[in-house]
């Protein structure tokens, strides 16, 4: 496993066509492979994500099974005169490896936090229909719905250090909720709309069972991982 790192120049055209398009990032990251990576969900899969703290600073980050060629991408969206590759690639095995029951790390995850409803004008015969979850409260009761089987628990604050007795100590931030919607441009769907709901959450995390944690880092979380959903960053929790 192998874990990338892309600065994108948001000053070229071809990047800010890429941050608009989650289909069209879809299809140049799956570039970086020569093969076509299976999507059988058996093993471990292509996740990618695009962070972006400020214009001058939008990183993509891909999780893969295959180490990733960008060169591409560095002619389209980064900086293709510089001699520097302009990303670097880690082993990630190396880092799963070490993984501990117990450990408290740091995390980020951009998700799509959808729920089943069916209309209450509907019949028992209807199938539900899957829908996004448009308030934070409800994208928070669906991360803390996916912990057992994700491996992890969301840490929580000591009652001591709580605001009131309504607050729930979760060491959890929702933000940058965005609606999306666009069509397909490949020739086997071409047309189709596509929608959903991407939601960023910021926090820290215990990891309860390993292997499922593992898992979860290798295959994602949630549905729409193939426009830059599911996938879990870490980063060490500062002690004091």
């Amino acid at each position: 496993m192998y874990l990338t790192r892309f600065r994108l120049n948001t000053g070229r055209p071809g990047a800010r066509r890429l941050l608009a398009s989650p289909h069209q990032m879809h299809g140049a990251v799956n570039m970086a492979f020569p093969d076509p990576q299976p999507r059988d969900g058996q093993g471990p899969r292509v996740l990618w994500r695009v962070d972006s703290e400020h214009p001058a600073d939008t990183k993509l980050y891909i999780v893969s099974p295959e180490r990733p060629d960008l060169t591409h991408l560095k002619e389209q969206a980064g900086w293709p005169t510089l001699e520097a590759p302009g990303w670097s690639t880690f082993l990630y095995g190396e880092f799963l490896n070490d993984l501990r029951e117990g450990d408290i790390w740091g995390f980020r995850l951009t998700a799509n936090p959808v729920h089943h409803i069916r209309r209450p004008e509907d019949s028992a015969d209807i199938p539900t229909k899957r829908t996004a979850h448009r308030t934070a409260r409800h994208q928070t009761g669906w991360l803390m719905k996916q912990r057992e089987r994700a491996g992890f628990d969301i840490v929580r604050r000591p009652p001591e250090r709580r605001a009131n007795e309504h607050d729930d100590g979760l060491e959890l931030i929702v933000r940058d909720h965005q609606p999306l919607r666009f069509h397909r441009s490949d020739e086997r769907q071409r047309g189709t709309e596509v929608r959903f709901t991407r939601v960023t959450f910021d926090g820290r995390l215990r990891i309860t069972d390993l292997a499922k944690f593992r898992r979860t880092l290798t295959h994602g979380l949630g549905k729409a991982k193939a426009y830059g959903c599911g996938l879990i960053t870490l980063a060490p929790v500062e002690r004091g």
